[in-house]
């Protein structure tokens, strides 16, 4: 069958894999529990009554604020279907952006998961004069529950069966599906539309892109708000792939050891966290256990995917598997294929994930491009490390003069809600959208990533920088967990470091001494040694004028929550900026580049 529509998807998966059991899933009370495709379509489709039965129309919207969870899909097939606007919401933005979208996107209702966050949204829905009710997901006294609108649906099928037919039937393939609100690293977020269109032409051009089928499971933990999660849910689905959620972002290890999902979607951050904690347990072990262990990663860090290395080198990495690599996949459950986006991935954790069997196959896009411009091909193996994919089919990139990539297809947003002015700005007379980031085409066919448009600065003495790029090759440290290139105007670049306190604790315990807290730890002599050898080290790889000359570190863990990064783990530079500004004018006060 055709599918133009997201909900075409849900009719897919009734006709051709009607017989599934795992379609859905998550952990709830220490087990999985497990929704069959036939359970799936009939819970959308009682949702989709439902919301005609309490007075919804076609055009309304509904606003998500939930983790990833199959009632998330529910309640997204079941608007869809009835030609209701998603609008989906990071559940760990402030109360301020809550206000914001609320009031820009004036959905009739919201649907929350918990009780936490139904606290924090009565008082705020309250003074909205479009939110009609605010529904859980999890069941919290004196609220109303999601499965009220199920029900409602059960008992109005009959009556509105045939009126939800004509609404499907009626729905164009380039009407608005979604509002995602972008996280944004500056200022208040932007409502992105999104068609039917956008979503299901990315979904499936980028499954020709995946190897496999109903056969198979994955692991959802990016928030399913985002449109890569959101995209990826569709892909699965649409594969037939089994969609397993994990609990939340701590139990990743342990859902995988359960579940054996064969392939998930990461972002950078994620696949550097979770290097760091192997290394970290490697550095634990003692005698012929540790030096086997840091001879495995050595030669892991050599690895070439793209040609391997030849026969002598494949013997020795037969045996790193046998020995060490062989474990890495069992803490991940077995799991062989990750696709990452968001940002760039440095290579030299390409290399030794693939050594040790774990397939990483970068991507890239924006939430204004439905997301994926370009990712790497698991089926045919074809991939470049440094680049991030290959342009996938219907889409045209093309190179500006001063570097930006512009891309245009099927997938480019229809606009910013209630902007026109800005779309304006994004997408030219030609329907390109300009992406802001900086890159090249490669062969004419790899794209490659070098940094932001809006981020790249000029020193006083009119040499660029290029931020992101120097960023990523600082946090090859294990010392440094995040940091952030600063030095717009000034003589040089330098830098405010938040350091990876775990790896940081293992380090002064290898040169026996403790660390007495977060605080002192940054003022200690030693540590500041320490990390004036790994910048002096990282220095000599990078040219003259990129080299940080000076630096300070800040007790500080970057984090969503805490508001230095975006949901998506971006930098929000702007914040950053603002939270250091006494350091950054301290690092600055000098006559000379000492």
């Amino acid at each position: 069958m055709e599918v133009t529509r997201t909900f075409d998807i849900l009719d897919r998966i009734g006709k051709q894999f009607g017989n599934k059991e795992d379609m859905l899933a998550a952990r709830i009370n220490g087990s999985w529990k497990k929704y069959s495709s036939k359970e799936y379509v009939k819970a959308a489709y009682y949702v989709a009554y439902g919301l005609l039965a309490i007075g919804l129309k076609k055009g309304d919207k509904i606003a998500m604020i939930s983790n990833n969870r199959p009632e998330w899909n529910f309640l997204d097939m079941g608007m869809s279907m009835a030609g209701i606007v998603n609008v989906p919401i990071y559940p760990t933005i402030s109360d301020e952006e809550y206000t914001y979208i609320l009031n820009h996107s004036a959905p009739k209702l919201v649907i929350v998961s918990d009780s936490i966050l139904y606290k924090r949204l009565e008082s705020i829905a309250k003074e909205i004069n479009s939110i009609q009710k605010v529904y859980t997901f999890n069941k919290v006294e004196g609220a109303p529950f999601w499965q009220i609108i199920l029900e409602k649906g059960k008992e109005n099928e009959e009556q509105y069966r045939e009126e939800l037919e004509q609404i499907k039937s009626l729905i164009d393939p380039g009407e608005m599906s979604t509002i995602l609100y972008t996280s944004g690293t500056t200022g208040m977020p932007k409502g992105v539309m999104l068609s039917h269109n956008n979503l299901v032409s990315n979904a499936i051009t980028t499954s020709h892109h995946i190897a496999y089928d109903s056969r198979h499971r994955s692991l959802s933990f990016l928030p399913i708000s985002h449109v890569y999660e959101r995209m990826v849910n569709y892909n699965f689905q649409y594969k037939g792939i089994s969609v397993y959620y994990a609990e939340n972002i701590g139990t990743i290890a342990r859902d995988s050891q359960e579940i054996h999902p064969q392939i998930f979607g990461a972002v950078p951050r994620l696949l550097e966290s979770v290097y760091d904690k192997i290394i970290a347990r490697g550095k634990e072990l003692s005698g012929i256990k540790r030096a086997l262990f840091f001879w495995a990663v050595k030669l892991g860090n050599k690895y070439d995917p793209e040609s391997g290395n030849g026969l002598l080198f494949s013997l020795k990495l037969k045996i790193a598997d046998k020995l060490i690599f062989s474990k890495w996949r069992k803490s991940l459950g077995g799991c062989n294929t990750i696709i990452t986006g968001g940002a760039a991935i440095q290579p030299r954790l390409v290399k030794v994930f693939w050594a040790a069997g774990i397939e990483v196959y970068e991507g890239y896009g924006l939430t204004e491009t439905s997301p994926v411009i370009s990712v790497a091909n698991q089926v045919t193996k074809e991939f470049k490390i440094g680049c991030a994919g290959m342009i996938i089919k219907d889409v045209e990139v093309k190179i500006a003069e001063d570097g930006e990539i512009l891309a245009r297809g099927p997938n480019i947003m229809l606009g910013y809600y209630k902007e026109p002015d800005m779309t304006r700005e994004v997408i030219n007379e030609d329907g390109y959208f300009h992406t802001g980031d900086i890159g090249t085409v490669v062969d004419g066919i790899w794209l490659k990533i070098t940094d932001r448009k809006k981020e790249i600065f000029k020193l006083s003495s009119g040499k660029y920088i290029a931020p992101q790029a120097i960023e990523n090759k600082f946090k090859e440290s294990l010392l440094i967990d995040q940091l952030m290139v600063i030095g717009e105007n000034q003589k040089f670049a330098s830098a405010i470091i938040s350091p990876n306190f775990s790896a940081l604790q293992t380090w002064a315990d290898e040169h026996g001494f403790s660390l007495n807290g977060k605080g002192e730890s940054i003022r200690d002599k030693r540590v500041l040694n320490a990390f004036q050898e790994e910048v002096n080290r990282l220095n000599e790889q990078l040219g003259q004028v990129e080299r940080i000359k000076r630096f300070k570190l800040v007790a500080d863990e970057w984090t969503p929550l805490s508001g230095e990064m975006s949901p998506t783990l971006k930098l929000k530079r702007k914040v950053i900026s603002e939270k250091y500004a006494d350091i950054i004018s301290e690092i600055f006060a000098v006559d000379s580049e000492k």
